[in-house]
């Protein structure tokens, strides 16, 4: 038999629902929620490219009262309001449907599903496979031989067979099953102490619902015989709510209904605007050639080989001439400090390109690399030259380890673009290109491949490098020329060239250095940690009853809910029991199994995050770990750091602590100095906010923490007791972000009612905090961004005109990125500071890692109270704020083992 074309039928508020409970939260370039949207174009972007309909549709529910609510007024009457972050992400997701050319087909006064239904029974009668997209069990009742139910993202199908597994009856016992049991998503009750289980079996015993109702005395057990007796007019009113009408007068043009390419140029657009830039390299690949009303920018360029003595001889004297040049190198490894140079791509001007190869296969021409780096030491060290690239550090440490110094002025694109869209989340030259040259670049991948079989720079021919690494300087080049000059329109260039600039080759220097590892204790407690997670997985058998694995989630749930019947608290997305971690600790109270499994979770983690990881980052000339510092990343300013991720070693826990012992000082005539900042954000936000009680208490040095506390109870500050402090201090920590009374409540375990007399307490102590948000909201809803102390700025979309307490997700990033973002501002001044008077007074002293609001050096013993006076001068003196900056200092061994020394 011919295979039948498919139709297939989207549930849109389903897949929207569920795609946004699914995905944490996202924000757009303008500080906008996308996560759902996200989500949205992702699923479509999966089905155009994976299952490539024949026809399809999508359902919105239509508006007006619908005539469900008339045969039961509470009908979905314990849906809660469209979440904040939703609403805005709606007429984006309209605009993808509207991209991806999916019919959008809605009925007044009718519900999604009737309008699903009846497109599936004329799909079907049409002679189509039909694919019901939705998480909805209603459309079960659907099923048929030639309609199914996909679950996009699972990529799963529910058949007539999957029916009878999961749930034991046939598609035409659907409506009498959910008849039974009820739905609480629509609050349609069924009739009480029925539940799937019994459900089926009933149905299984009767047939279908009315031959049960009539015949309760034939049910086992005299309450259930009562409860159908008594609540049988439930059940048939379910019924009539739970049935789909199938039979809409839909007016269906089967033409329009066709799968069609989508508007690339319009779906292109939506990625940019919402910071979606890896789907724009698959858009293509996904569906086909890009639609004529895409026009590309024509790239016109020439790139020469520089590869003999001679040509790279008259390179020199044109390079000489230039005031700016764009720089770019090809290496062996992705790891700048284990590459080799393979070779070295310049361009000054649009379209023009040169490649001097170092490295190549047998039988291409190369140049001596000691010849070339020493015609362009002297160029790259001259302080009058500017030397442009893309993620320069990159290209900085490759020289370096050359035996060249890229010295003087920088201009690293990367960064400018971060300046101006600090929102993004990506920065890559690919990105760049894509967004402001409309060029699409040659992949890395078109060189080397992919997978096992993947080449190195070095094994590739010189005139495919050349063209690939000409187009890199290239195009870096075209995008500093945009780039520049808005950076200084925007009045953004002194925030660059006093703050961005230096600091790229702050972070190349601690990269370089690293910081050296104690792999024996690593070892070690890795050891410790699996003796630790043997014994528990013992106990948590001996709780549980029986041996399972623990690993795995459906084993799990078998257990928690089904054996040992705790609370069902949450469900997954997919409408599956949740096991998450923070349903564990809730169910903590109720048993001591699942305080267990937190417990392995968390000691699992970090002995494969670290314990077990580190090891194998270490490198092998110098036994250090170099971390990599990245500048932009983080939408507030902050640094991050990667391979390994130093900033999420968590140090609340005994565990965690134990991991920053293997960071040690190399040799016992050096020892690691801390330096980190005192409540910092507190303190930012007593400057800005003005308030006079949080000022005075920070200038008399009290403990911010314990003042509050004795604020928000009203006692003296000798009465604060541990408890109340750490109240005090999540109140600090979270209200100033948006925190509401139920995030609150759910943090300290206490009430609701308990915690909002907390936060109430609190602004009306620090009435200034309270005017300082309200300041910065309305600023944020005026400009459209909110700005650092050193005027870094971020775009926000979103702000709401609204009173209370309760802040959305572009409230909480506008005043987040105010507080954080200027204490991010002033540790990078600080690192400026320290940094200069370290080269100035010749100390051997190293800055080796940034975490936060913290700095760590290595230093000889003899120059420790240099160093120490040094870090706290210029560290409590970075920027002037109106309260006064502390410096805790301490020293030690390793990183753990530190105390504040006497000096």
């Amino acid at each position: 038999m011919a295979n039948r074309p498919t139709f297939y039928i989207l549930d849109a508020y389903s897949l929207i629902f569920q795609v946004f409970h699914a995905i944490p939260e996202m924000t757009s370039p303008s500080g906008g929620p996308t996560n759902a949207s996200f989500g949205i174009f992702r699923d479509l972007l999966n089905l155009a490219r994976d299952r490539k309909p024949d026809y399809l549709a999508a359902a919105f529910d239509g508006a007006g009262p619908v005539f469900r609510s008339d045969i039961f007024a509470d009908y979905k009457a314990n849906r809660a309001a469209m979440p904040d972050n939703l609403v805005p992400q709606i007429a984006v997701i309209r605009s993808i449907f509207e991209g991806f050319n999916v019919p959008v087909l809605v009925m007044p006064g009718m519900e999604a599903d009737d309008v699903i239904a009846t497109l599936a029974r004329r799909g079907e009668e049409r002679g189509l496979d039909v694919f019901i997209c939705t998480s909805d069990k209603d459309a079960r009742q659907l099923i048929s031989d030639h309609v199914k139910i996909l679950n996009l993202r699972k990529n799963t199908i529910m058949d007539e067979e999957a029916l009878e597994k999961d749930w034991g009856i046939r598609p035409s016992q659907v409506v009498d099953f959910l008849s039974l049991t009820g739905d609480t998503v629509d609050n349609v009750p069924g009739i009480p102490g029925i539940g799937p289980v019994l459900a089926s079996g009933y149905l299984k015993q009767f047939g279908d619902l009315d031959t049960l109702l009539a015949n309760p005395d034939q049910v086992k057990g005299p309450k259930k015989q009562q409860a159908i007796r008594e609540h049988a007019d439930l059940a048939r009113r379910a019924r009539t709510l739970v049935a789909l009408r199938d039979d809409l007068e839909l007016e269906l043009d089967w033409e329009a209904l066709k799968a069609s390419p989508p508007n690339v140029a319009a779906l292109r657009t939506i990625c940019i605007d919402s910071g979606f830039h890896r789907f724009i390299a698959e858009l293509s690949e996904s569906t086909g050639p890009e639609t004529p009303e895409t026009p590309r920018a024509e790239w016109v360029a020439q790139y020469s080989t520089v590869d003999t003595p001679e040509a790279f001889r008259d390179f020199l004297e044109e390079l000489r001439k230039q005031e700016r040049f764009c720089i770019d190198t090809e290496t062996t490894s992705l790891n700048p400090l284990l590459s080799s140079l393979v070779g070295i791509a310049v361009s000054w001007k649009s379209g023009e390109g040169y490649y001097i190869p170092l490295r190549a296969p047998i039988g291409f021409r190369i140049l001596d690399p000691q010849l070339v780096l020493d015609g362009l030491r002297p160029i790259l060290a001259d302080p009058k030259v500017e030397k442009i690239g893309q993620n320069l550090k990159y290209d900085m440490l490759a020289f370096n380890r050359a035996g060249v110094a890229i010295e003087g002025p920088i201009t690293d694109t990367m960064i400018l673009s971060y300046l101006l869209e600090s929102g993004e989340r990506n920065h890559s030259l690919d990105q760049l290109s894509d967004r402001l040259l409309g060029h699409t670049m040659i992949p890395i991948s078109a060189l080397i491949g992919k997978g096992k079989n993947q080449l190195r720079m070095d094994q590739i021919d010189v005139p495919r490098i050349a063209e690939y690494a000409g187009e890199d300087a290239d195009a870096t080049w075209r995008i500093y020329e945009i780039l520049a000059p808005r950076v200084r329109e925007e009045g953004l260039w002194e925030l660059y060239s006093d703050l961005e600039r230096p600091l790229i080759s702050i972070l190349a220097a601690m990269e370089e250095i690293g910081v050296k590892v104690d792999v024996p204790r690593l070892e070690q407690l890795s050891g410790e940690f699996a003796v630790r997670l043997a014994r528990m997985e013992e106990e948590i058998h001996h709780l549980a009853g029986r041996p399972f694995n623990i690993n795995s989630v459906p084993q799990l749930r078998q257990i928690l809910f089904e054996e040992l019947k705790l609370p069902k608290l949450q469900k997954t997305p997919g409408g599956e029991l949740s096991t998450a971690t923070e349903v564990l600790e809730e169910l903590a109270s109720k048993h001591p199994l699942p305080a267990l499994l937190v417990q392995h979770r968390q000691l699992t983690k970090l002995k494969g995050t670290y314990l077990d990881a580190l090891p194998l980052l270490v490198h092998p000339e110098d036994g250090r770990i170099h971390a990599s510092f990245n500048q932009g990343v983080a939408a507030t300013g902050r640094l991050s750091s990667s391979d390994p991720n130093l900033q999420n070693i968590p140090v609340r826990t005994e565990e965690g602590r134990q991991i920053r012992q293997a960071f040690v000082a190399e040799g016992p005539d050096k020892k690691l100095l801390t330096a980190d900042y005192s409540q910092i954000e507190l303190r930012v936000l007593a400057h800005f906010s003005g308030d006079p009680t949080l000022q005075r208490a920070f200038a008399a040095d009290h403990d911010i923490h314990r003042s509050v506390a004795a604020k928000i109870y009203g006692v003296s500050e000798d009465q604060v007791d541990d408890t109340m402090r750490r109240v005090a201090k999540t109140v600090n920590f979270g209200v100033i972000y948006g925190l509401s009374p139920f995030g609150l409540a759910g943090r300290l375990g206490i009430k609701q009612a308990e915690a909002a007399r907390y936060i109430d307490a609190y602004f009306q102590e620090y009435q200034g905090v309270d005017q300082f948000i309200t300041r910065t909201l309305e600023s944020a809803q005026t400009a459209g961004r909110v700005e650092t102390i050193l005027g870094r700025r971020r775009p926000i979309a979103g702000i709401k005109a609204t009173t209370g307490r309760n802040r959305n997700l572009a409230e909480r990033l506008a005043v987040n990125t105010v507080i954080q973002g200027s204490a991010a501002d002033l540790i990078k001044r600080a690192m400026i500071l320290v940094d200069r008077r370290l080269r100035e007074a010749k100390l051997k002293a190293r800055m080796i890692l940034q975490i936060h609001d913290e700095l760590l050096f290595e230093s000889p013993v003899d120059e420790l109270p240099a160093l120490a006076a040094l870090v706290r001068d210029e560290m409590t003196g970075a920027l002037a704020l109106s309260v006064p900056l502390r410096v805790d200092l301490a020293v030690g061994a390793n990183w753990l083992d530190v105390e504040t020394p006497d000096f």
